[in-house]
């Protein structure tokens, strides 16, 4: 393969190492964008050399520049990969610009947002005929009201804006068991000058009913590469990212997503989340990312290829060569599952024995590698400060909470833990808000 045009990652989280890792070992110069200068993922031999810019905080305009400039500095068009929601969205709004200086996909306008919004993700899962979590979208208190006479309890509240709401509230999203208690979670909730509150129907089943398919679309939209994998833990336990999973065939899930990525002219890396609502039988969509996922390297087949793979060969104008699904191929993020699996574990759904057999057909870990050791080591550190500075303000609180007067929040009391959440999200906790 020709692997002379360099790859530029945008990776400003604790992730983007797995991409220089896949590209890095076919000799491909791969560039690191960091926002943090201490993420482990910046450690990986596997970077040509790292950046370092914060995107969030900087003014779009000169972002663009800077990336131009790099581009220049380069000497030649690199492939430009965003890895996250920020970075995606960014740069499909600045795409007429950056492709002056990078190599992406044509995504058609608006598209990238669309499906990175629930809200507009849910309308085109509506429009073209896809499953997808029933939903509504109320814009006042009334409309709660309205709602709760003809919903089937429980029901998820969550933020159209994920981030956003949990900037707000200290949360991502709330399992209710009444209308009463949805009401009042609402009002506490909710931003009366920008709605951002969301009605979904709670699909139950936790981790053994939630499925992803990773996939690349060419130009033409036709699925050059795609593969179907199934959750086996989550972190936060039921309700997070994927932190073990395994690759599985699905051909319903498989041919659902290649049909939707169709109909709406999608060109590019693919990660969706499915459930499966046993009810109806049908598989559900309920979280699209349009770039590279996370779990990507979960995701290979018997050549090697992957979608980071894929992405650069079509690109650059080579043949994607695919192979066959791995069936039973299992990927782990090490810290991750340590800290979810003590859950399982107390919900009786996880023995010591279960453990240890659940790691039989580990192939590759999201932080370890023997030939790219350093993020795994500094993944470790961090975790230690982490555990640390955790262990410490749980101290912390509690000695405020001995000696403190102030009555409990009654919106807040009521808020606890769900069993099981949908696909990719946090685990509801309780309701804070900033000052």
């Amino acid at each position: 393969m020709d692997n002379s045009v360099p790859v530029v990652v945008i990776a400003p989280g604790f992730h983007g190492h797995a991409i220089a890792r896949s590209l890095g070992r076919l000799g491909v110069p791969v560039y690191g964008v960091h926002a943090d200068a201490h993420s482990p993922a910046a450690r990986s031999r596997y970077w040509r050399k790292n950046f370092f810019w914060d995107i969030e905080k900087a003014p779009p305009a000169v972002t663009v520049d800077w990336l131009l400039q790099l581009s220049h500095k380069l000497g030649t068009r690199p492939l430009l990969v965003p890895t996250d929601d920020g970075s995606c969205v960014f740069l499909s709004e600045y795409a007429e610009t950056l492709k002056e200086g990078f190599l992406f996909p044509n995504q058609p306008d608006g598209l990238t947002r669309a499906l990175s919004n629930k809200q507009t993700m849910y309308h085109l899962c509506k429009k073209h005929g896809i499953p997808t979590a029933e939903t509504a979208f109320p814009l006042s208190h009334q409309d709660v009201e309205e709602f709760c006479q003809t919903a089937m309890f429980p029901i998820m509240l969550k933020g159209i804006d994920t981030l956003a709401l949990r900037e707000h509230t200290g949360v991502k999203m709330v399992l209710t068991h009444d209308p009463e208690t949805l009401l009042k979670l609402y009002d506490e909730m909710e931003t009366p000058d920008a709605p951002n509150i969301m009605l979904q129907e709670y699909l139950g089943g936790g981790s053994c009913t939630s499925w992803m398919f990773n996939g690349y679309f060419n130009e033409a939209s036709d699925s050059l590469f795609g593969l179907t994998a199934h959750m086996i833990r989550q972190y936060p336990a039921y309700a997070g990212v994927t932190c073990l999973g395994i690759c599985l065939a699905n051909e319903t899930i498989a041919q659902q997503t290649r049909t939707f990525m169709k109909a709406i002219d999608y060109r590019g890396s693919l990660d969706i989340g499915y459930k499966f609502d046993p009810r109806s039988g049908l598989y559900k969509a309920i979280d699209t990312n349009p770039r590279i996922g996370r779990t990507f390297r979960l995701l290979v087949d018997s050549q090697g290829m992957d979608v980071a793979r894929a992405l650069y060969l079509d690109l650059t104008g080579q043949p994607v060569e695919v192979g066959e699904p791995i069936e039973g191929r299992k990927w782990v993020v090490e810290n991750f599952d340590l800290l979810s699996s003590p859950r399982y574990a107390r919900d009786e759904k996880l023995s010591l024995r279960g453990w240890l057999r659940s790691y039989k057909g580990v192939k590759e870990a999201f932080w370890f590698s023997r030939d790219d050791p350093l993020p795994f080591l500094a993944m470790g550190w961090h975790s230690f400060l982490w555990g640390c500075g955790k262990l410490c303000k749980n101290v912390g609180s509690l000695f405020l909470k001995q000696h403190s007067t102030e009555p409990k929040h009654e919106v807040q009391a009521m808020i606890s833990p769900a069993p099981e959440v949908a696909h990719q999200e946090e685990s509801p906790v309780s309701i804070r808000h900033h000052k």
